[in-house]
């Protein structure tokens, strides 16, 4: 007689477990438990075989009657029904092994020990937010590159052109990597080319040499912590990157030869940077001792003295300054740098050196690594001295036909 949805619901369990029978092989078995499992008895090659159909009421009488007919349809064509299911669970693993969230996580651990901490964590939370919601948990050989292609325009949408460039790259690189770990056959981001919008390249505001002096005054009267105050003009008097120069660790400082050491590690080109020491930036650094000499870091987090302090505060300044969007702190490197470069004092390669601008060639990098130091110590210093000039309370744009110091 077959079951009914009543009967199975009357159903109590009891001290063992017991079957009742549906239709052709199908039964369902209570456990003592009170958990119910459907089953299909079934005969293939002269043997008797169960098959594990699911778990009332999470599969009904109608869905299970649906399975045991499909199973009675694999073997009339001579398919062993649980083979057919130990196969699915098989390919459901590899599916899982091999999706593209599962590669791409796989490819960034394999790269950590190339990239910094912090790139690992931005090439990360890329793919999570635009990436793996949209395609990764599909199987990387079964993404077409409209899927890709789509997620791109997605972030191309909230007008964030560059940051689509970088995750086009590190998908390109997921499915690069899957193919040389034999997961993948094909690349489909190769087959976008031209398909996204091209990002338009910008410099970083700044000022110029005759904006300076304004600048500078606007700056002095500002009110604020010390320790701003000392990076700021740190930052000024330094042409270093902001992560540098809030990365700073007492240690890789020589004041006998005047001399501040960035390790390669944290250098974006990955060699260590030689950068001498003007009188008037020794003097920051003094006064900054008596803040922090205590410290590991030179410029520590206010409240966690472990971390740096917060990158943004520099920008922070130079907005209640009012100069949001007209300068950033990359953009001091760029006034460091024109400056130097109008005033025909200085080699240029000397200046390029300083800006930590690596050569192509990395040995050549390596070469000129404390290549033109004598002469770099002397410019660091005319820059500093120029920038004090301009701090003057009746500025004059100063006279780049001034004689090359001694």
């Amino acid at each position: 007689m077959a079951l009914t949805d009543n009967a199975i619901k009357a159903a109590k369990p009891l001290e063992k477990p017991y079957k009742m029978a549906d239709e052709k092989g199908l039964f369902l078995l209570l456990n003592p438990n009170g958990r119910r499992y459907w089953r299909l008895k079934y005969r293939f090659s002269g043997k008797e075989q169960l098959l594990a159909i699911g778990v009332y009421p999470d599969v009904s009488l109608k869905e299970a009657r649906l399975k045991r007919d499909e199973a009675r349809k694999q073997i009339q064509d001579g398919i062993n029904p649980n083979e057919t299911k130990k196969a699915e669970k098989h390919q459901a693993i590899l599916d899982m092994t091999n999706s593209f969230e599962a590669i791409a996580r796989e490819w960034i651990e394999m790269s950590r020990n190339k990239w910094s901490v912090k790139h690992c964590q931005q090439t990360l939370t890329s793919l999570e937010q635009d990436i793996f919601p949209a395609f990764g948990h599909k199987t990387i050989n079964s993404i077409k590159p409209l899927e890709v292609l789509q997620a791109l325009r997605r972030i191309e949408e909230r007008g964030a052109i560059e940051i689509a460039k970088r995750v086009r790259q590190r998908c390109e690189a997921v499915f690069r990597y899957a193919i040389i770990t034999e997961k993948a056959e094909h690349n489909p981001v190769s087959d976008l080319q031209g398909a996204l919008t091209a990002p338009n390249p910008q410099n970083y505001p700044a000022l110029s040499s005759q904006e300076l002096p304004e600048f500078l005054a606007a700056f002095a009267a500002y009110p604020c912590e010390e320790q701003t105050r000392i990076a700021f003009n740190l930052l000024m008097l330094t042409g270093v990157r902001t992560g540098e120069l809030i990365g700073a660790k007492w240690t890789e400082f020589d004041f006998e030869v005047k001399e501040w050491r960035v390790p390669a590690e944290r250098m974006k080109r990955k060699q260590e940077h030689i950068v001498p020491l003007s009188r008037q930036a020794l003097a920051l650094i003094e006064e900054m001792r008596a803040l922090s000499g205590h410290f590991v870091l030179v410029f520590p987090h206010r409240s966690e003295p472990l971390k740096a302090m917060c990158n943004a505060t520099f920008l922070r300044v130079i907005e209640r300054l009012g100069y949001k969007g007209r300068m950033t702190g990359h953009g001091l490197r760029s006034a460091f740098s024109s400056i130097l470069n109008e005033s025909n004092l200085w080699n240029s390669d000397a200046i390029e050196r300083q800006l930590a601008h690596v050569p192509a060639s990395k040995v050549r990098g390596a070469y000129l690594r404390a290549q033109f130091l004598p002469e770099r110590h002397k410019m660091m210093q005319w820059y500093a001295d120029y920038l004090e000039q301009l701090q003057g309370k009746n500025v004059i744009h100063a006279d780049f036909g001034q004689q090359k110091p001694a």
